[in-house]
């Protein structure tokens, strides 16, 4: 008669498996993780053992003073415990390894233009720009140029005509290095207006821009050229600036220093200056002022470089302007 084996069944269920299931996972409540089970390298308990000796009895648990919960209850206990104790990182919690970048700022909105000013206004304005430019401090004068870039520059007036001591102040700050960014503004926008410009001539502005346009940065050089050359579209304008010995010079140094738009404008003071519309005297002394050599070379080098269409348009002119002195040299010359 075969000897009786206890149930291995239930002592392997109970014994085995079911105690590591029923010990409490790793949550943030346990501080050490609880041991594993034992793998198939490790060596079996005596109640597995292949022996076909019966196993010894095992002992039973000692008795706990707490009452036992059931099983459903414990396991769902623990699961929320252990769920409800999980905590996630804010933005500014230690926890996080790098600072959470800031949001980029809002971009501020841009300040729109002032509303055009009516006539009456602008008269006011120009006699009491007219009155801080004659006899104001440096400071004064600063305010009034600031003052009449705000309302002149973004709707440039045709009319009414700018006062002449008003314009004497714009070229007087030419040669002022604080005032002279919003001089050329003002000058600029005040000769889109065909009666400032002979206000401009007459105050001695195409004679100032001539003279300064190498010291003034290349932003407020391009404005000023741009201003000589609406200057130069009235006769007198065309006249002070064929007039003055340093103008052919000075536009072909500008040609090699400013960008396509100064070029643009150099080229045409020079296309006035060989062109047409003046008599022998004048083109003896703007020939013999720059020969017409060196001048074609200078605006042949800068049409290869960057230059705008109507530069490269008055360039082609100006070269062809400046063949019929070349041809009348070498007829007088011959070799």
């Amino acid at each position: 008669m075969k000897a009786q084996h206890p149930k291995i069944k239930t002592q392997l269920f109970s014994c085995g498996f079911f105690r590591h299931c029923t010990r409490t996972v790793l949550s943030p409540t346990t501080p050490h993780p609880p041991p594993l089970p034992f793998s198939s390298t490790d060596s079996l308990p005596p109640s597995l053992s292949l022996d076909s000796s019966p196993p010894a009895p095992t002992q039973p648990d000692p008795p706990t003073h707490h009452h036992a919960k059931p099983e459903s209850e414990s396991s769902s206990s623990s699961t929320s415990q252990s769920f409800t104790q999980w905590k996630f990182a804010l933005p500014d919690s230690p926890i996080l390894p790098y600072p959470q970048p800031e949001p980029d700022p809002k971009p501020e909105p841009k300040s729109k233009p002032p509303p055009p000013i009516s006539s009456t206004n602008l008269q006011e304005l120009f006699h009491a720009a007219e009155l801080q430019l004659s006899v104001g401090s440096h400071p004064e004068q600063l305010a009034a140029l600031q003052l009449l870039e705000r309302s002149l520059v973004p709707y440039p007036p045709p009319d009414p005509v700018c006062p002449p001591e008003l314009m004497r102040g714009l070229v007087r700050n030419l040669k002022n290095k604080a005032g002279a960014k919003a001089a050329t503004k003002i000058l600029l926008a005040l000769c889109l207006a065909e009666g400032n410009r002979h206000v401009a001539v007459e105050a001695g502005a195409a004679a100032a821009v001539v003279e300064t346009a190498l010291e003034l940065e290349a932003t407020s050089a391009e404005r000023a050229l741009a201003a000589l050359e609406l200057m130069c579209t009235v006769a007198e304008g065309a006249a002070a600036v064929r007039a003055h010995a340093l103008a052919v010079p000075i536009m072909v140094m500008m040609m090699g220093r400013t960008s396509a738009r100064g070029k643009e404008y150099a080229i045409g003071v020079l296309a006035v200056i060989y062109s047409g519309g003046y008599g022998e005297e004048e083109a003896a002394e703007a020939v013999a002022a720059a020969p017409a050599e060196e001048v074609a070379r200078a605006v042949e080098l800068a049409l290869k470089g960057d230059c705008s269409g109507r530069g490269r348009r008055k360039g082609a002119q100006l070269l062809k302007a400046l063949q019929e002195p070349l041809q009348e040299r070498e007829n007088l010359d011959p070799k």
